[in-house]
């Protein structure tokens, strides 16, 4: 979700492959494809799988040999049993990922994997409520305390592979808002957008794009109004924002394609539409990266 004036924060432990999105009054953003991603590193007989090169706000899906520890910016990451994890790389991220790999018989290595820089546009968003974009006190003080609890359940670290699955579409319609934008509202420059959006009519249904734990779920947020967390394990999670409807409960299990909500333009926003922002613990990610193109249509306004 969007938190004017704070920048993602990084979870000390393990890093990707969203925060209003007032998306409906602005006009569709230039969508620059990502690059393609490069061969594997694969040494076979070593038992592990690393991509070369990454794109910012994407996530980087690997295998290690089973048993193996992966290490990355001094941090240990999640293996799963099957030796696969997963890393996010940030929107500001330029230097190349460097990790070390630990065999259960003490052979090490060491990968590096480039990122690949990206062009965000620049987008303008006039008409939403002054206080959104400039809050006073007690208002920022209630902001303040719902991002509190939006960041901790983000900590989760469950040993689910959820997130290593082909996401589809949540909603389809047209593409108002992308990650990465810089975004100016009422003239006034805030944070990146940090997720997509994508206009739909009130009431729309929105499904889970992957299986996954509700862990959060709040009918009215100030800023993002209706909000759905869903944890897909590993530390990846995704949230919907500005839902009129919200259809499940925390501690839910929900499978890929079930309803959790409803299209809306609660919170910040200035007409309905599905915010669906990503997560790797405190790093921010481009859910686009994910998905299939063709699944969604994108018609005209």
């Amino acid at each position: 979700m969007t938190e004017p004036g704070i920048s993602p924060s990084y979870r000390p432990v393990p890093l990707l492959l969203a925060a209003v999105l007032a998306g409906c009054a602005a006009t569709t953003p230039h969508i620059t494809p990502p690059a393609p991603v490069a061969p594997a590193q694969d040494a076979a007989d070593l038992g592990y799988s690393i991509v070369r090169q990454v794109p910012q706000g994407g996530l980087l899906l690997g295998r290690v040999p089973k048993g193996g520890h992966l290490r990355y910016d001094d941090h240990d990451i999640r293996v799963g049993t099957d030796g696969h994890f997963v890393i996010g790389v940030a929107r500001t991220q330029t230097e190349a990922l460097k990790l070390g790999i630990d065999w259960p018989d003490g052979h090490h290595a060491d990968v590096e994997v480039a990122v690949l820089v990206r062009t965000f546009p620049l987008e303008r968003v006039d008409g939403v409520p002054e206080d959104t974009v400039n809050p006073p006190p007690a208002i920022a003080e209630r902001i303040a305390r719902e991002q509190a609890g939006v960041d901790a359940v983000r900590q989760r670290d469950d040993d689910r592979d959820d997130y290593d699955s082909r996401f589809i579409w949540p909603v389809q319609g047209r593409i108002s808002g992308v990650f990465g934008s810089q975004r100016i509202y009422n003239g006034t420059p805030k944070s990146p957008h940090s997720g997509l959006d994508i206009a739909a009519a009130q009431g729309t249904a929105v499904q889970a794009p992957a299986g996954g734990i509700v862990t959060f779920a709040n009918p009215d947020l100030y800023l993002t109004g209706g909000t759905v967390l869903i944890d897909h394990g590993h530390g990846v999670s995704s949230n919907f924002l500005h839902l009129s409807r919200i259809d499940v409960v925390v501690g839910e299990r929900v499978e890929q394609g079930q309803v959790i909500g409803l299209v809306g333009k609660t919170g910040r926003a200035t007409g309905p539409h599905m915010h669906w922002g990503m997560n790797w613990f405190g790093v921010r990610v481009d859910p686009q990266l994910l998905l299939d193109p063709a699944g969604n249509p994108q018609p005209a306004p």
